[in-house]
Order: C-alpha cells, then structure tokens, then sequence
C-alpha cells in the first residue's frame, strides 16, 4: 500500500515537472525561474571549469612527473632535453586527430565563437565542435603547449547554456542571458574572480549591460565562485611582496601613462604575431599539401624545440607571472622572456592547438611591466616606488588592450592578487593601452578573428545584422501581388543588377545604395554555364523594414 501510494506521488511529481517544463518553453520561464536555471547552469559550468583545471593539472604531473604543477617550470629544468621535445610532439598529433575527425574545419572553437553566437546565433554555439576543442586544448596546455585556458573553459560553458536553451527552446534574449550566466561562471571558477567573471560576460560577450541580465549573471557568477573555493580554498592565484603596491608619490603616475602606451604596443604585436603564425602556418600548409592533423604536431615540434632552452613557455606560465610580479627576474630575462613568450604563443594558436590568449597576455604582459619599471625605477630612484608595481600594472594593461576589456580585465587583475591598493596605477596604464590596442586591431583580438572570418561585430548592430537576414523569405516571388512585371526585372538582370537568393542583406544593401532602384531581381545562380533562374524581387522597403526591426529589438534589449 505505503509503495502504491509511493509511486503514485513521484507519478504526479513527475507530470508536475513535465508541466513546468512545457510551460517554459511555450511562456518562457518567469523571474524566479530563471534565477534557478541560472545558478544550476553556474554550478554545472563551475564544475566544467574545475575538472579543466583539475584535469591539466594531473596529466602535467602525470607526463612531466612533478608533484607541483605550479614550479613546473622550474622541474623542467631538470628533465632531459629529448623529453621536453617529444611531449609536445605527441600531445599535438593527438590533438590533430581530434580536431580531424570531430570538427568541420579542424579548428579549435574559443571565445572568439561564443561572440559571434550571442550575437548571431541566438546565445547557442557548437555542441560536438565545442566538445572535441575543449578535449584538445585540455591536451595542448598538459603537453607543453603555450596558451591560457580561459578560452576553452568559456566554450565549454557555452555548450552546457547551448544545450539548456535548446531545451527550453528559449527566444534570443533568454539563450543569450543563458550564454551570459556559464560564461561568468566559468570565468570565475577557473580565476576566483567573480566580479570580473560578471562583468566579463557582460563586457566582452554579451556586449551590453542591460539591468535584465545582471542579476542572473551575478548569481552564476557567484555560484561559480563558491565552486572554485569549495576545492582551492579563499586563496588569490598570485602573493604579492608586502612593499608591491607602495606609490611613491604622485609624480610617479605620468610613468604608468607611458607604461600603458608601451603595453598598448606590446598587446598589438601580441596579437599580430597571432594572426600572422595563423597565416604563415596556413600557407605552409596549403604550399606543401599537409594533412589537417599534421598542423598540430608540427607546431607541438616547434614548441619542444623551443622549451628546451626556454621552458617558462610551457603550459599557462603562471610561475613565470608569479616571478615577475614578485620582481624576481633581472632586466634581460623579462625582455628576453616575453619575446620568447609572444613567439610561443603565436606558434601554439597558429598551429592550431587550442587554448585561450589571456593567460598569455597576463604574464607577457607582466614581464613587460617589471622590465619598463626596472629601467623607470633605476632612472628616477627618489620618485619611485617597487618595480613590481609596474609589473602589476603592465599585467592588467596588455591582457585589457588584448581582450579589449578594460572593466573586467582592471577588476580581474585586483581579484588574482588581492592587492586593492593600486587601482589608479593600474587604471591608468589601461585606459592608455586600451586606447592604443584598440585604434591597432579591431577592437579586440576577439574582434578581429571575427573580422578576418568576414564577421564584422567590431562596428556594432548596423554592420552585422545585415548579414542575418537571407534575401529569399523577405522576397516577392514572381507573380505575386505588388511584385514588378517580369519584362523590368529581366532587363535589369540583363544589366547585371541582381541578389543571389542565397545572399543576405549585407550583399542586397549595397547594390541598393549604387544603383538607387526601388527593387532588385532575386535569381538563383546554377553555375557560370547556366543563365540565371528567376525567382521573384526584392523591394527597397522590405529590406529597410527588416532592418530596422532588428535594430530597434536589438537597441530595446540592450537598454532593457
């Protein structure tokens, strides 16, 4: 009887649940609701975030046999020359066969993806693509591959909201306010940052700060903070000197305005040192008919020859950044160091490897500082206060000029440390960095593999919205009413003046613009032999109508 009536209550419990969830998806979940779905989705990317971490951690100890991963740069030190070379060898074959056989493209999805889908794709991104380049970045950063980890753990976080949101079958507002939650959690839990992993989200992947999405992304955040806590304990990712953030007088501060200048210029060769790895490694490739899992293993071959002599390279060097922050590195190391670095990391990305690009910026961004206040502080002694200081400062203003997040990326900075004390050093020298990185790509190292992907969210909704709009459903076909006789769109097209039907408005406007006709042809093209196959036009009006629809959503959200 008691086991009757038991399964009788988890009978209607379970129709209960199927309701709500029915309800959800036909009505959108309420407040209350979403704040729930939200924590659940900080927990599940905090944990994600934690089993990376935690997952790098033991195979570096596993492959380079070091009980702390945190000196591995030191242990390598010690290991034996042709170690060093075939472990990022290995690693990068395995990672090939990977990205290979589980991606369309052989290319490892990052932040630059989940971008580009809060902005085009309603807050979802690609679930097996996402999967396989979060297992290949986990391999690239355990075997000597030299990138950072938040990149992977912000798609991996993606994939989990992505997959919630086809659950819920939720609109673009919600799937990008889902997207917006994991990113922050994943952020927080894989730094102890949750200020920053907040305002990350909103500032580098939402793009906006609407008062709707905060307080779900707060709650994420948080979540995946308390994860983070929960194994690592209250502790910051860098000590700092007890004399580090003493400045010495305010006459000290034009120096970290000319700090957050050289940082600039140091964020752009960063970022361009990417992108022509990038292109040098895809010439090379197309020059001599290299298979896709090749690319990998190659640059894993470059890498080890690399470590060998300079084996800071390896990994997410935070012992590297650990050292400069604490100025326990001479003048020529830190100049030699973060060119050995910037090289390391355009062979890792270029190579296709995996991994993120903010880790790197922290600590070649730190050395930079410490070798900028090493010669500022030996120049002016009587004005100046620790060297360190300026690495501190130098940290925070290439990783905001690379990231292109100068709010995030100043609190992060304070969060990895702890150190509260120094804000208008380090806001100085990042608003100036900022300034400089941003006029010298577009916007952002995120921003601009967009823009070379032909992606244009750099210039804001009025550049990319036109491409999310196809020609063919905003279209008249042929014969409808209001449609344009026949005989004046085929002399038109005799002209040349037609859309693709499989075009999108960003093709249409144009041709608009040039010609200031009132409508176009819309034909599909069957190859060069083939004439042009009419299928209906499209009117000026329509597409402006379209337009303006999509940027008057886009602006309520926003301000919403």
């Amino acid at each position: 009887m008691a086991s009757e009536f038991a399964r009788q209550k988890l009978r209607a419990a379970r129709a209960e649940i199927l309701r709500g969830l029915r309800a959800m998806r036909e009505r959108g979940p309420s407040q209350i609701q979403f704040w729930f779905i939200a924590l659940a989705i900080g927990i599940a990317a905090g944990f994600a975030a934690l089993l990376f971490r935690a997952g790098i951690e033991a195979l570096q100890s596993l492959l380079y046999g070091t009980d702390d991963v945190a000196y591995l740069h030191t242990f390598a030190e010690s290991l034996p020359w042709y170690w060093i070379l075939a472990i990022p060898i290995i690693g990068g074959a395995v990672v090939g066969q990977i990205l290979h056989r589980f991606t369309p493209d052989a290319r490892v999805r990052s932040v630059a993806d989940v971008i580009e889908g809060a902005a085009m794709q309603d807050g979802r991104v690609e679930g097996r693509a996402g999967v396989a380049s979060a297992l290949a970045s986990l391999i690239t950063l355990s075997t000597g591959g030299s990138s950072g980890r938040e990149g992977p753990v912000v798609h991996m976080a993606a994939v989990i909201s992505s997959w919630v949101s086809k659950k819920l079958d939720a609109g673009g507002i919600t799937g990008r306010d889902l997207l917006g939650c994991a990113v922050a959690a994943a952020v927080s839990a894989s730094f102890n940052a949750p200020i920053a992993g907040a305002l990350f989200a909103l500032e580098v992947v939402l793009r906006h700060f609407a008062l709707h999405a905060f307080a779900p992304i707060v709650i994420a955040s948080v979540a995946g903070t308390v994860i983070n806590r929960l194994y690592f304990g209250d502790v910051t990712e860098f000590t700092l000197p007890a004399d580090s953030s003493v400045l010495a007088f305010y006459v000290e501060l034009p120096a970290f305005l000319i700090l957050g200048l050289v940082c600039g210029g140091v964020a752009a060769a960063l970022m361009r040192a990417i992108f022509i790895g990038e292109d040098l490694a895809s010439h090379v490739q197309r020059k001599y008919a290299l298979a896709r899992w090749a690319r990998p293993m190659i640059a894993g071959a470059l890498l080890g020859a690399l470590a060998i002599g300079f084996p800071h390279i390896i990994g997410v060097g935070y012992e590297t950044t650990s050292r400069a922050l604490t100025g326990q590195l001479l003048l020529q190391e830190a100049i030699i160091f973060a060119v050995i670095k910037v090289i390391a990391v355009a062979i890792t990305i270029g190579g296709r490897m995996g991994g993120g690009v903010f880790s790197p910026s922290l600590m070649v961004g730190a050395l930079t500082g410490l070798a900028f206040g090493t010669i500022a502080t030996g120049i002016f002694p009587e004005v100046s206060g620790a060297n360190t200081l300026y690495a501190l400062a130098g940290m925070g203003a290439v990783a905001a000029a690379v990231l292109g997040a100068p709010i995030s990326t100043t609190l992060i900075v304070f969060e990895l440390t702890g150190d509260w004390q120094t804000a208008i050093a380090v806001m100085v020298a990042v608003s100036m960095s900022t300034a400089i990185g941003s006029k010298l790509v577009h916007r952002s190292f995120f921003l601009t593999q967009l823009e070379r992907r032909n992606v244009h969210l750099a210039a804001g909704p009025q550049a990319y919205l036109l491409s999310m709009f196809r020609i063919e459903p905003l279209m008249k076909r042929r014969g409808e009413e209001g449609s344009p006789e026949e005989e004046t769109l085929w002399e038109l097209v005799q002209e040349g003046t037609y859309v693709d039907a499989n075009g999108t408005l960003e093709a249409a406007m144009p041709v608009f613009e040039r010609t200031g006709v009132r409508f176009l042809p819309v034909v599909r093209l069957s190859g060069e032999a083939t004439p042009p196959e009419l299928l209906g036009s499209l009117r000026h009006v329509d597409a402006l109508k379209a337009y303006n629809r999509a940027l008057a959503a886009t602006a309520a959200e926003e301000h919403s």
